[in-house]
Parts: structure tokens; C-alpha cells; sequence
């Protein structure tokens, strides 16, 4: 099987094969933490280190791992980076990692990344492999920002709130109210029925620019170099 071009690659992960968009995996964690920016993009970005370090991992060992014990061996390959993951958090990131609480061990069973190490990363060489995590990634974590960002505004009235918990005492001032300090909040916004609304229209939008685009792309005329008009008169029988 040819390896897709880098091309190719970023498009899908990005957008046309979004994994929280199209693909419909990781839903969980992206319902239950999208409440702030600040947490959606803290998960975001230890979801896209454990995406690219496992699909690396399990590239550099798709040949000497046979099929019969591939999944397994990934579950385990996900499983070590995720602990790094956690170590990390909870020497560097503490109050965020409580905050996310069971949802950075989730990660483990998070379909997405094991998915992505099972269908490209067992399949293509270790660039290649290396490219389709962080795109996977990167795609992932904007869904969750966008999602994040729409609830606290809509939910407390604040973007960018709490952001010293993932980049310290320098970022404490970063957050900033964009509806009125008076706001009374929308309760829906920051449950989970509210994580649910957005998703669904954030996919529907998708939908609707993919369909615009496919109609667009089939009216267009495609004219032949070298064709020339010609005009017929009479009556066929």
C-alpha cells in the first residue's frame, strides 16, 4: 500500500478525517472537560504527545511485531506514554491534572489514538506516521478549544480563564470577561446537554461547508484544451 502524501495526510487529519468530526472517537473526554479553554486545551495537548509518541513507537516496531499480537502490544505502547503523560502533569501541571482527573489515564482507551497506531501508524514508515499523529492531534485539540472557548463564553461570560493552571503565575492575568462582569451565566452551556448542542452543530457545520464545497466543485464547467463550439441546426429523428 502506497504511503499517502504529507499532503494528503495533514488534510485528514485536520479536516476531512477529523477524529472528533468524522470519525466520531474520543466523545467522551470531549463532553465531560470541554467546560474552558483551559482545559480543553491541556487535554488537547497531552492527547496529541501520546498520539505522536505511540504512532513513532509502533512504527519503528511494525515489522517485528506480528499481527496476532499488534493490539495488545499498542494498548501497552499507549499505556506507557499516557503514564509519562500523567508523571508529568502531576509535577508540573498539578491543579490542572486534578481538574482533569480520570480523563488523562482515559486516554488509554481513547479509540482515536489507538485507531490511528493500528490502521497507519503498523501500516507506514516512522515520518509518515509521525505527521498523521500530530495532524490527528492537532485536529483533535481544535475541536476541543472551539468547543471549550463556545461553553465559557456562553456558560460564565469569561474566555481564556484559569490559564495559570497550565502555564503558571505569568498567564494569571490572561483571562478576560467577554460578555458583561454582570453576566449571569448559562447553565446549559456548561453541563454536558451543552457539550452535546455544540458538537453536534460544530458537525453539522462541517457538513454543511463539505457540501457546499462538493456542490460548487460539480457545477463547474470543465472545458477541454483544444474543444470547440459547435452548433447544431435541424431535426434529429
Amino acid at each position: 500500500m502506497a504511503t499517502p502524501s504529507y499532503g494528503e495526510i495533514s488534510r485528514n487529519g485536520l479536516w476531512n478525517n477529523n477524529p472528533a468530526l468524522v470519525q466520531l472517537l474520543g466523545l467522551c473526554p470531549l463532553l465531560a472537560v470541554t467546560g474552558t479553554v483551559v482545559n480543553a486545551i491541556g487535554l488537547g495537548l497531552a492527547t496529541t504527545v501520546v498520539l505522536i509518541c505511540s504512532n513513532l513507537a509502533v512504527s519503528l516496531v511494525r515489522r517485528q511485531m506480528p499481527d496476532t499480537v499488534r493490539l495488545p502490544a499498542s494498548v501497552m505502547i499507549i499505556a506507557t506514554f499516557v503514564t509519562c503523560i500523567e508523571l508529568l502533569m502531576k509535577a508540573f501541571t498539578y491543579e490542572l491534572y486534578l481538574v482533569l482527573g480520570i480523563f488523562i489515564p482515559l486516554i488509554v482507551t481513547n479509540c482515536a489514538i489507538l485507531g490511528r497506531a493500528d490502521a497507519f501508524a503498523s501500516k507506514n514508515p516512522v515520518l509518515p506516521s509521525i505527521v498523521d499523529g500530530l495532524t490527528m492531534g492537532l485536529g483533535f485539540t481544535a475541536v476541543l478549544i472551539t468547543i471549550g472557548a463556545v461553553r465559557e463564553v456562553l456558560g460564565q461570560g469569561t474566555l481564556f480563564a484559569g490559564m495559570d493552571l497550565l502555564l503558571g503565575p505569568m498567564a494569571a492575568d490572561w483571562g478576560f470577561n467577554v460578555l458583561s462582569a454582570d453576566y449571569p451565566g448559562f447553565l446549559v452551556a456548561v453541563l454536558p446537554p451543552g457539550a452535546f448542542l455544540v458538537t453536534g452543530l460544530l458537525i453539522a457545520a462541517k457538513n454543511a461547508i463539505d457540501a457546499g464545497i462538493e456542490r460548487r466543485r460539480s457545477q463547474q464547467v470543465k472545458i477541454v484544451p483544444g474543444a470547440k463550439r459547435v452548433r447544431t441546426t435541424g431535426k434529429i429523428t
